[in-house]
């Protein structure tokens, strides 16, 4: 079981930025942030619903292809991830829609974040 995940971002505002508005339709929201006297000078924010999960740091740039999904508790919260994730900054990597591929029910939306990280909301993510 994973406990938390952290990666670099290589613009720590923009990315904080676009963390908070696209995660918000998710329940997710930075609970919250390393001082920089206490991160070697470098910020860190944490993000989660009721504890920090997921952190990004503005050092370290994470390269290669991120891939992170998160579950959502209905089809609207995917749809108003994608849209709120687009109007922070993101790029579109698949719109809302089925994934039959995947599993039947599987109701997915992708969005690259600013640095190009693959970030996907799911709904229906049962047993594949």
């Amino acid at each position: 079981m994973i406990d938390h995940v952290t990666f670099g971002v290589s613009d720590y505002k923009r990315s904080v930025s676009f963390y908070d508005r696209a995660f918000l339709p998710l329940g997710v929201t930075r609970l919250f942030e390393v001082p920089p006297e206490h991160g070697d000078g470098v910020r860190i924010a944490g993000y989660g619903d009721t504890r920090p999960w997921l952190w990004i740091a503005e050092h370290d740039v994470t390269r290669g292809k991120l891939h992170i999904a998160l579950s959502a508790t209905s089809r609207g919260a995917v749809d108003a991830f994608h849209r709120e994730a687009l109007l922070a900054g993101g790029r579109d990597n698949g719109a809302p829609g089925l994934r039959p591929d995947y599993h039947a029910g599987y109701y997915g939306a992708f969005v690259l974040d600013p640095d190009g990280n693959n970030i996907e909301a799911v709904h229906g993510n049962g047993d594949v």
